[in-house]
């Protein structure tokens, strides 16, 4: 009895900020964003998400998993990674309001609209990243599955500040680094030349941040998706 009323409370509407308030702060980031073409076409905005939203996820209960000695690629730790899948939107509603707002016309518009790309017959995917000391990734590009890549930056430590994406050229040369800063992104829509991955670096705490795709029907691994069942149209 004790247990259905703890999952009860856990599915209530109590999300700071709705969909709609996520759709409209993430639009107007997008619209302020700054484009760089070197070495690849890419994008850094910034207030991406309502600061409360931010809150909520950051406070999410998970715990961040271990490295177990091992990195260089996401894909490694399969079994430990978190995403606001079917599972977890019923759970915290914050989730729910996160994918909902990325499944909206008007988020989704706006992307092809400004960005390039057409995601039509793609499907929602969003992870929620914690990465600790040890964690390093090789370069690579999205190419192939992925039609959108969104990096969104949200741990708060101030250590955090030299922790973001590392970007290289098309000879997988090191050329710079995106700024890491709460609440701020990088975004790019994948190509042959997308090299962007994560210099190993010392990190303090937990390195969070919400990993934002939008996939092909080809991608393999279902229960991963938002709304498996509802391509976006």
């Amino acid at each position: 009895m004790r247990e259905s009323v703890a999952v009860k409370r856990s599915t209530e509407p109590v999300a700071k900020s709705s969909a709609d308030d996520i759709v409209r702060s993430f639009v107007k980031s997008v619209d302020s964003g700054k484009r760089s073409d070197k070495p690849y076409r890419h994008w850094l905005i910034r207030d991406c998400l309502p600061g409360d939203t931010v809150d909520d996820v950051i406070t999410l209960p998970f715990e961040a998993p271990s490295l177990d000695g091992i990195s260089g690629r996401r894909e490694l730790h399969n079994n430990t990674r978190k995403y606001f899948d079917v599972d977890n939107r019923k759970l915290f509603p914050v989730c729910e309001a996160v994918a909902q707002a990325f499944q909206d016309k008007r988020i989704r518009s706006h992307i092809e609209k400004v960005f390039g790309t057409n995601l039509k017959g793609t499907y929602l995917r969003i992870e929620f990243a914690q990465d600790i000391d040890g964690f390093w990734l090789e370069p690579h590009t999205d190419l192939g599955v992925k039609a959108f890549t969104l990096l969104l930056y949200l741990s708060k430590d101030p250590s955090h500040h030299a922790l973001g994406t590392d970007i290289y050229d098309g000879d997988k040369r090191h050329f710079g680094r995106s700024p890491f800063a709460s609440n701020a992104a990088m975004i790019f829509v994948p190509s042959n030349n997308t090299y962007h991955g994560f210099e190993k670096r010392p990190i303090k705490g937990v390195r969070t941040s919400l990993i934002i795709n939008y996939v092909t029907n080809e991608w393999r691994a279902r229960e991963q998706l938002s709304f498996p069942e509802a391509p976006i149209a």
